[in-house]
């Protein structure tokens, strides 16, 4: 399988209407996506033997879906939406495409949000992006 380029690692913001039509964030030059799964403890000592060292068990437990990206911050219609969702900390439909895997679609928020900027430099921003529900997952062709 070829190399897949990070660039095309992309989350899209729905703009909320009927069909939703989801665009690309602008101006991400990093981003990632996590994929985590807590352990739960399922050890249980041996009633027969008490002195046993018991083997450890586990199951498991709160799926995560985490998506971040930084980069140079970019005016457009998408932005504007995208930031009222900032500000106001409301959730919004989003899809996160992982080149080589399929697409993650659902509900998300903003969970951390930061703007930065150099005198010289292009204003540039951060976000972390939380599942608010389950995500669906769509598998690459």
């Amino acid at each position: 399988m070829p190399q897949k380029k990070g660039r095309t690692l992309l989350i899209q913001i729905g703009n909320g209407a009927d069909p939703e039509v989801f665009a690309a964030l602008c101006g991400l030059t990093t981003r990632s996506f996590n994929l985590s799964t807590n352990s739960v403890d399922t050890t249980i000592p041996d009633c027969n033997n008490p002195d046993a060292t018991p083997q450890r068990t586990t199951e498991p437990g709160i799926n995560s879906r985490t998506f971040s990206g930084s980069g140079a911050f970019v005016s457009s219609a998408n932005t504007t939406a995208f930031m009222t969702h900032v500000i106001e900390s409301t959730t919004f439909n989003a899809k996160v495409i992982v080149p080589g895997l399929g697409t993650f679609t659902g509900t998300f928020f903003v969970t951390d949000f930061e703007l930065s900027g150099e005198t010289e430099g292009n204003m540039q921003f951060s976000a972390t992006f939380e599942a608010a529900s389950v995500l669906a997952f769509e598998a690459e062709d």
